[in-house]
């Protein structure tokens, strides 16, 4: 009788460690999951922040960029190399300077436009640099009728020559009083635009 009594008291002890030692596990295993938490919301935020400061930083970067280029872009605009190509513009100037410089007849042919490639890489950003290609052939009294016209066309707008032959003219001697070429040039010009439409445009010839 004396030996159950006293298994009931230890019975009763066993089992009040065993429930203490239940919730003491329990309370660690939840500050545990809440310490864990806690680090991750904090490794969160932590992130949160960085990208915050990353969005800021690089809001700030094209602010600078932009107040920095601005000038530089809208004077390129301004001269035709950025927006869509000026087409008429550039047959209107070809008019003008062969009237305003009496120079001899030329012909002229502007091809489609086409992505155009450097030597070097150049960064244009979300635009892309295009091409029109344009095969120029003139008579000239002497050589500096082509740099004169070259000269003039780049108020235009933006070329690159990409080549330029001139050759000594022949035929027969002209009559008295009318001016013959003394020289032929056949050159191949680049007109160069940066634009984020790509719509390339038509053939275009013309004599003057």
């Amino acid at each position: 009788m004396i030996v159950f009594r006293e298994f009931s008291l230890l019975r009763n002890a066993v089992l009040v460690f065993l429930a203490t030692l239940a919730v003491s596990l329990a309370l660690v295993s939840a500050s545990s999951w809440h310490l864990r938490r806690a680090h991750f919301e904090e490794a969160a935020a932590v992130l949160e922040r960085d990208g915050a400061r990353l969005r800021l930083a690089h809001a700030e970067t094209e602010k600078e960029e932009i107040r920095q280029y601005q000038p530089q872009f809208v004077e390129l605009r301004r001269r035709g190399l950025v927006g869509p190509e000026r087409r008429l513009d550039w047959v209107e100037a070809i008019r003008q300077i062969q009237e305003q410089r009496r120079l001899l007849p030329l012909t002229y042919e502007i091809e489609v436009q086409q992505p155009y490639r450097l030597e070097t890489t150049l960064p244009t950003g979300d635009y892309a640099l295009l091409g029109s290609r344009m095969a120029l052939h003139m008579d000239l009294l002497h050589e500096l009728d082509l740099l004169n016209f070259l000269s003039d066309l780049r108020l235009t707008g933006t070329f690159a020559v990409q080549d330029c032959v001139i050759r000594r003219a022949a035929g027969a001697s002209p009559a008295t009083g009318v001016l013959a070429p003394t020289l032929n040039a056949d050159c191949t010009l680049n007109w160069l635009t940066l634009t984020p439409a790509t719509t390339p445009g038509k053939p275009l010839r013309g004599p003057l």
